[in-house]
């Protein structure tokens, strides 16, 4: 198959319609702001031109996308189930039936057998739910402490702005409870009738009032038990891990402050755990009488911190897990007789186990050079075993039982990949590529064995770089119809990202930024002097902030790459964060800058990708948005194709997908979200020649 044809249909063209932006001195002239205007007939209509544009345009691999479509459908287990987890008098499980594509969340007592299928307890059955929906998400499904009654919350629209009901697990009918227009968050007080959940600003989404709701009375009568005026602030509720405590959480980009309420009286006001500081970070747990505080404080990697229950300010903590600055700590388990801590060591995530008595302290062994581990499911703390999850790019998804004390582990299910799949034909290795500050940036890398190393193979470079979110190396069947059509996949952990410490996000936030472009540069660089590939058979991908970094990159290396898929891509960056009326925006001047601060608005500037479009050659190029996207707003993937396609001065193909059903997620569903991924797959290979 040689490469898309551009020509195949004349591209729509946006009406130009200057709007005038001066701040600092600086003018700004956005022709295409008017696409903004959500629900417009002008703007529907727009959308939908560049959606047929991309049918008629990708219409010659139209065969190939069925294939792909079948080939990765072809790879799941169409009859599946989770490992069951227990909670309580009941073990917890999910599972999918045949040719549906939605889960199936149930329940057993624990002493059925799960095969015992009379046993089975239907908690909610998504494609009920689902049915005449375009779009269906249930989440923050919270059973009640003596287990009789479950929350769950339902999104029908993709905008995460969700409805609460209340199921009675006894008579299995829904009560007359309704929470509308709120977030997935609930929990649950001691008495089993009080819930608490958190609601959203209308406007901006950020989640920032928390209520609490008698079973049985009206949402009007609910009670404000907190609201976060700081509107760089989220917030949220939960419970302790020993179930005393209810915990309300406020955060944002590098402060938090915890408040605390005894859950057996859920009509007591909260107490504030630590008051709030600017550049101070904690999480806050309580177990058997104590409280256990992972803080940052003089601790850039973080460390964990105890305290009496009867004296929680901060003079009375003592260490119980030592800073170290070369090792991130992370997530952290609390069990009757054990204390398991998630460590970021060299890039890659180890489960470290210590005996609260005596000796013992261990990591879980893995063998692999290049994988993910991660803590699992443990609701109940009065065990021994240790549920945990393992993958890498080679080993699909597994779920481990892991006896603390003897160390041996037991796999309970490894995700089954259906049809010819043999993990022994692919490779995985770990490379470093050399930034232009002298840093070593990781790459995870996967391919078939006995690809060339000439040149020849298609790459496609994957990369993320903000929040401190790290790309870790997982599992995924969908990509095996790259990988066995001789794609070669590849992982940049660039800067701006947490996979080597702290140190590694502040290196790619605000001021900095543009290291995690130079990172993304560097590692696209370095595989081509290896030979991995070529700069005509190279492609890059990333969505959301990682679809910033692809406007980013192209505008600062076209040359660079073959072509490029932008997955909901934050591409306006300056125009976005000066406009404190859409989501996200307050509580991210922490990651990106304040661009009414003169220092920060140059900075993005700078690096925008919509603003910094130019007149020249770029990589062919496939746009993905969604119209209910609350976090990228669909106008700003639009605007950027747009004026791509006005300035840029090559025929290659430049695309937008806008699903008109969805969200930032995309499209919802176990199989028609790989509708889109087949797409995805098609543009890459037909851009890279091969069928």
């Amino acid at each position: 198959m040689s490469p898309l044809d551009a020509s195949a249909a004349t591209a729509p063209r946006a009406r130009v319609d200057p709007t005038r932006f001066e701040h600092h001195g600086v003018a700004r002239v956005d022709d295409y702001f008017w696409l903004r205007e959500r629900g417009s007939p002008e703007v529907t209509g727009y959308l939908e031109q560049e959606n047929r544009y991309t049918e008629v345009v990708m219409a010659p691999t139209a065969e190939l996308q069925d294939t792909l479509f079948e080939e990765i459908k072809g790879r799941i287990k169409q009859t599946d189930m989770s490992v069951p987890y227990r909670q309580g008098d009941y073990t917890y499980f999910t599972r999918y039936e045949d040719g549906r594509e939605y889960p199936i969340h149930c329940r057993r007592p624990l002493n059925v057998t799960d095969d015992d299928a009379e046993a089975e307890q239907i908690l909610v059955d998504v494609n009920v739910v689902a049915e005449g929906q375009d779009f269906c998400q249930v989440a923050g499904r919270v059973v009640s402490p003596d287990q009789r009654r479950m929350a769950f919350a339902t999104d029908l629209e993709g905008r995460r702005i969700y409805t609460v009901r209340i199921k009675d697990l006894d008579s299995g009918e829904l009560l007359e409870d309704v929470l509308e227009n709120v977030t997935p968050n609930v929990t649950w007080a001691a008495d089993n009738q009080t819930l608490f959940y958190t609601r959203q600003d209308p406007t901006t989404l950020r989640w920032h009032q928390i209520y609490r709701h008698r079973l049985g009375t009206p949402q009007e009568e609910d009670v404000l038990v907190y609201q976060e005026d700081d509107d760089t602030f989220n917030c949220e509720v939960g419970k302790s891990r020993s179930k005393r405590f209810l915990l309300i959480a406020s955060s944002q980009t590098v402060s938090t402050e915890y408040r605390y309420l005894d859950a057996e009286t859920p009509d007591g006001e909260f107490r504030v755990f630590l008051p709030r500081e600017r550049d101070h970070e904690y999480h806050l747990d309580h177990f058997q009488g104590r409280f256990y505080i992972r803080t940052n404080r003089e601790a850039r990697n973080f460390k964990l911190m105890e305290t009496a229950e009867e004296a929680p300010s901060e003079e009375r903590w003592s260490e119980l897990v030592a800073h170290r600055d070369d090792v991130l700590l992370g997530a952290f388990e609390l069990f009757d007789g054990y204390l398991v801590l998630q460590e970021r060591r060299e890039g890659l995530v180890h489960l470290h186990v210590r005996p609260w008595a005596g000796e013992g302290a261990h990591d879980i062994a893995f063998d692999e050079p290049v994988f993910d581990s991660y803590i699992g499911v443990n609701r109940e703390p009065a065990t021994r075993t240790l549920r945990f999850g393992y993958e890498s790019l080679t080993t699909p998804s597994s779920t481990y039982d892991y006896d603390m004390a003897s160390r041996r582990r037991t796999l309970l299910k490894r995700e089954e990949v259906l049809g010819d799949f043999d993990p022994e034909r692919y490779q995985a290795e770990r490379l470093f590529a050399t930034a232009a500050d002298g840093e070593r940036v990781p790459i995870s890398l996967v391919a078939r064995k006995g690809a060339p190393r000439d040149g020849s193979a298609p790459l496609l470079l994957y990369g993320y770089g903000a929040y401190g979110i790290s790309m870790d190396p997982a599992f995924n069947s969908a990509r095996l119809s790259l990988l066995d059509r001789g794609f070669v996949y590849a992982i940049a952990h660039i800067r701006g990202g947490q996979e080597l410490g702290r140190r590694w996000y502040d290196a790619g936030r605000l001021g900095q930024k543009q290291s995690t472009f130079s990172d993304f540069i560097a590692c696209a660089e370095f595989l081509v002097r290896e030979r991995r590939s070529d700069v005509d058979r190279l492609f890059a991908m990333g969505g959301s902030a990682g679809g910033l970094l692809m406007g980013a990159v192209l505008n600062q290396r076209p040359d660079l790459f073959a072509g490029a898929v932008a997955q909901v891509p934050f591409v306006d960056v300056v125009t976005t964060m000066l406009d404190d009326t859409i989501p996200l925006t307050t509580g991210e001047y922490d990651e990106w800058g304040n661009p009414n601060e003169r220092q920060a608005f140059e900075e993005m500037l700078a690096y925008s990708p919509y603003d910094n479009v130019t007149a020249q050659d770029y990589p062919a190029l496939l746009v993905l948005a969604g119209l209910h996207d609350s976090q990228v707003q669909y106008w700003e993937p639009a605007k950027w194709v747009a004026r791509l396609r006005a300035l840029k001065t090559d025929d290659r193909p430049l695309l937008l997908k806008t699903n008109m059903d969805a969200g930032h997620g995309g499209v919802s569903g176990r199989y028609r979200r790989y509708r889109e991924v087949a797409l995805q797959y098609a543009f890459l290979l037909a851009q890279a020649g091969l069928a």
